[in-house]
């Protein structure tokens, strides 16, 4: 089983205007409404693949009930910690000319009790798993060690996985983490570079490996990925497909990948299924996830290649 750990769920409700003016009534003409988190969205792509999964992380009481529909849908089990307060709700409007302006709530504060009630959870339910998926913010006033606390009782047989960005990613990598998952801007803003050619990022991998990360998977976006474990560097292309939206492409990517490292597949079959998954999810409009047979079809078509 894998266990993905969301520490700052959110709702986005993505809203389409003919045009956004400030102090004026606006009208939306589409809306779309998703119950989100990196990791909580990784588990989604994990269950589409047949995978064992578990959702966990801290939830809220004022609209949490929401991801549990979710989630029950999907038929992902979870086992959260509850808190007071409610989910941090990020309103986005797109107007007519592809502008897109967005206002991002702020989570409640988590108390000492519930930070330590998750970390025994976390003790309890990694045991029984052969990977674990730590990925995304962190609720407000919280310190980016939490990321190392929460990896420090994961039994050290267990895969550890991690998706973020900054002092949270230092943090994660200083427990030795299996597979870390940053895009260019992520890589670019913790390691305050800039990165202007393959050789760059390869770059800025070796300094994610040599910080305690096995593989480095980097997302390049609409070009694909690169997977690197310092030895051998590999590139996969992605095939052209219609963007309907890049809501979650980052955690299908994640998924996927975890899904065959999981397996113990090889670094090739590692990058074709994440490129695979982050590909499939930007088809899906009124998703987070891929489904499953478009997952099947564009891996069907990716190649890999040393760089």
């Amino acid at each position: 089983m894998i266990l993905a750990i969301c520490l700052s769920p959110c709702i986005d409700v993505n809203m389409e205007v003919e045009s956004l003016s400030v102090g004026k009534p606006n009208k939306i003409l589409n809306k779309r409404i998703y119950f989100t988190g990196k990791a909580i969205n990784a588990a989604r792509g994990l269950k589409r693949l047949g995978v064992q999964v578990q959702a966990t992380g801290f939830m809220y009481e004022g609209n949490g009930r929401l991801f549990e529909q979710e989630l029950h849908y999907e038929g992902v089990p979870y086992r959260f910690v509850w808190c007071p307060g409610r989910v941090r709700e990020n309103y986005k409007f797109v107007d007519h000319k592809s502008m897109l302006t967005e206002v991002d709530d702020i989570s409640p504060e988590v108390s000492g009790e519930k930070k330590a009630e998750l970390i025994g959870l976390v003790r309890t339910l990694s045991s029984r798993c052969e990977a674990v998926i730590l990925s995304g913010g962190l609720a407000r006033g919280m310190e980016p060690s939490y990321y190392s606390d929460v990896f420090s009782v994961v039994p050290s047989g267990v895969k550890k996985i991690v998706d973020t960005e900054g002092e949270r990613l230092f943090s994660a990598l200083g427990c030795g983490v299996e597979l870390v998952k940053p895009n260019l801007h992520e890589l670019e803003s913790t390691l305050k570079m800039t990165v202007r050619s393959k050789e760059d990022a390869l770059a800025g991998c070796r300094q994610l490996l040599d910080r305690g990360a096995r593989y480095v998977l980097l997302s390049l976006g609409k070009e694909g990925a690169i997977l690197t474990d310092g030895s051998k560097n590999l590139y996969c292309k992605s095939i052209n497909v219609a963007m309907n939206s890049t809501v979650g492409a980052g955690d299908a990517m994640v998924a996927a990948a975890v899904a065959a490292l999981a397996r113990g597949d090889s670094m090739e079959e590692i990058l074709r299924c994440g490129v695979a998954g982050g590909t499939a999810a930007v088809t899906t409009p009124d998703n987070i996830t891929f489904r499953r047979e478009k997952y099947e079809e564009i891996l069907d078509g990716l190649e890999v290649h040393e760089i």
